[in-house]
């Protein structure tokens, strides 16, 4: 069997996906895509498909590891997403070729359904408690919401005091019966960050998320050491020697690669794995669409480790397409008293509307993440 071609979809709201053909009529989905840019990840997949054109495509390995290697610069956000892609699909086909689900080829799963989490509050959370109280209604155990909105290194008390109140009126609303996530979204810097963790602790968040930007990861040890909530982070860290430095020095209690942008299915795997040595549990981070979503819950069966599920059905960010649109069978992803089964359908469990995607395809996206600025008007962290 051989690759015989391939096509990308750049599809709202802002997602982009790859099908991969055989000669054998073997078709295999993927999604390679960084947020807001979307047709620089799709560039780069072309470049890379282009060494895989007539290639056997059951070598994922071998296939993975030439895509990374053979660039004399390599890694990042835009080439670790379309390697992503790449190997989602490739798993996806193997999965069709044997008749079986990802999670056989990877050793088989240690749990049939997983936890999953609803979003609440959007970009600038407002009215959070009666959001909370749907998602509980709705079968959720579990939900997250951003913060902040824009704080400076150094900011105001009363920002602190918003974020507050926002949780304590979830925690009114719906008592204990949800776990909350809170992410600092990389808004915050050091110093308003340790203020903001030991401030929560009285509502009890399931975990605080990207408490500071990846970059300055090593200020999680002054954060973990003011702070009892679990630290969350990993999104916008993309290879097994991102995380190496993150678990050998103890500080996160969860790691969140994207199996979109950190890798795929192989790389994931991987990165879970040697989050399970150090005793840090996993919380792959998915705010995108049905491929994505699939390839996660097929690493998740895997993984002793992983604990709950992100996923993107109802988020502020699906406006005019959502998880489900582009699915042939939406109930693959039917969510019960908060958990999601894992598809056992071959390949990644999933079967993709084609012809919806090559309509809203016609459709397309240019989805870019807000700009935000400080009332001095420097840049502000989104």
């Amino acid at each position: 069997m051989k690759i015989r071609s391939y096509e990308l979809f750049q599809v709202p709201p802002r997602w982009l996906f790859l099908k991969i053909e055989t000669d054998e009529g073997i078709v295999g989905w993927g999604e390679p895509v960084i947020e807001g840019k979307a047709a620089t990840v799709k560039a780069a997949v072309i470049e890379l498909m282009e060494g895989l054109i007539g290639k056997d495509p059951m070598d994922i390995e071998g296939h993975w590891n030439t895509m990374y290697r053979s660039g004399f610069y390599r890694g990042g956000p835009i080439l670790m997403s379309a390697i992503s892609g790449i190997d989602q699909a490739l798993w996806d086909i193997k999965g069709k070729f044997y008749n079986a689900p990802v999670y056989q080829l990877l050793g088989g799963k240690c749990r049939d359904k997983i936890k999953v989490y609803s979003w609440i509050g959007g970009d600038r959370p407002a009215d959070v408690a009666n959001t909370a109280k749907k998602s509980l209604e709705s079968g959720f155990r579990a939900i997250k919401m951003n913060a902040t909105d824009e704080m400076q290194y150094i900011d105001s008390y009363k920002k602190i005091d918003l974020v507050l109140e926002r949780v304590s009126s979830i925690r009114e609303a719906v008592g204990y019966d949800l776990d909350i996530g809170v992410d600092f979204h990389g808004r915050l810097h050091k110093p308003m960050a340790k203020v903001l963790a030991k401030e929560l602790e009285q509502y009890r968040p399931m975990f605080i998320e990207e408490p500071v930007l990846p970059e300055n990861n090593e200020a999680l040890r002054e954060i973990a050491n003011h702070t009892c909530i679990p630290i969350a982070t990993g999104e916008r860290m993309f290879s097994r020697w991102h995380f190496k430095q993150l678990l050998s020095d103890g500080y996160a209690d969860i790691i969140q690669p994207d199996l979109s942008h950190a890798g795929g299915i192989t790389e994931c795997k991987k990165i879970i794995s040697m989050a399970e040595a150090y005793d840090v549990a996993a919380a792959p981070h998915c705010p995108l669409g049905p491929i994505a979503l699939a390839a996660c819950l097929q690493v998740d069966a895997t993984c002793h480790n992983a604990f709950i599920q992100e996923q993107s059905l109802g988020i502020h960010y699906n406006q005019g397409s959502d998880l489900l649109d582009y699915l042939s069978d939406p109930s693959v992803f039917q969510y019960e008293n908060g958990f999601v089964n894992i598809p056992d359908g071959p390949g990644l469990g999933i079967e993709i509307n084609e012809e919806q995607v090559r309509h809203l395809a016609e459709v397309g996206h240019n989805w870019k993440n807000p700009l935000w600025e400080h009332e001095d008007g420097s840049a502000a962290e989104w």
